[in-house]
């Protein structure tokens, strides 16, 4: 059975686009009979790094109890992300860039040694084998026209799980949500059907 983790981060809840696009995508991938973990990174966001959870994630044997349970999140996090065949995440973008929610996930699954290896030809991700795909809403236009070097949000994405070792990645973006309500149902119909093609490829691939 295909397993999927399924991530939203946005903070604007049941308004949420993203997320509302991420919910289209898991009822697809749970009727072709996959089996979903869903991790809400904006209703219950990972706590950003600390000089405790920085040493923990990083290796140190954890010297007090902050320092644990920082190691048991991360442990916790790593695990998901590991057992997932498919990752689904669901990205809004914020002042340009990805949610704080979204970066401190990220922070706290990148890990030397348990998701990435530092290796005399350059860091190499451990996470292979994996497909991702990754929903953007947007509010304007940033994959083309004069707004495109502004956008922080996909090349970062398409970065760092690279590194981890990501790199069949499909991006999804619902573009132009702020231009009226023609844009934004176009916008919305379009991210609809990528997700419905990309569902019925991943599927085929999985029979």
């Amino acid at each position: 059975m295909t397993s999927v983790l399924a991530l939203t981060s946005a903070s604007t809840g049941q308004a949420s686009v993203s997320g509302a696009l991420v919910a289209e995508a898991v009822a697809q991938l749970r009727a072709s009979g996959a089996k979903i973990v869903s991790r809400d990174l904006g209703a219950n966001p990972l706590p950003h790094l600390t000089e405790d959870s920085t040493a923990a994630i990083r290796g140190a044997e954890p010297a007090n109890d902050a320092q644990k349970a920082a190691r048991a999140l991360s442990d916790a996090a790593v695990a998901e992300i590991k057992a997932a065949d498919l990752i689904v995440i669901g990205s809004p973008m914020y002042n340009f860039g990805i949610s704080s929610t979204l970066k401190s996930w990220f922070d706290h699954i990148a890990r030397a040694g348990v998701t990435f290896s530092y290796t005399e030809a350059g860091p190499k991700g451990l996470l292979t084998g994996k497909r991702a795909l990754v929903i953007e809403s947007r509010a304007g236009m940033y994959s083309e026209g004069p707004a495109k070097p502004m956008d922080s949000q996909e090349p970062y994405l398409r970065t760092v799980l690279g590194f981890l070792g990501i790199t069949d990645v499909t991006f999804v973006r619902a573009e132009k949500l702020a231009f009226g309500p023609e844009a934004r149902d176009a916008a919305l119909a379009g991210a609809k059907t990528a997700i419905a093609a990309w569902v019925g490829t991943t599927a085929a691939k999985a029979a």
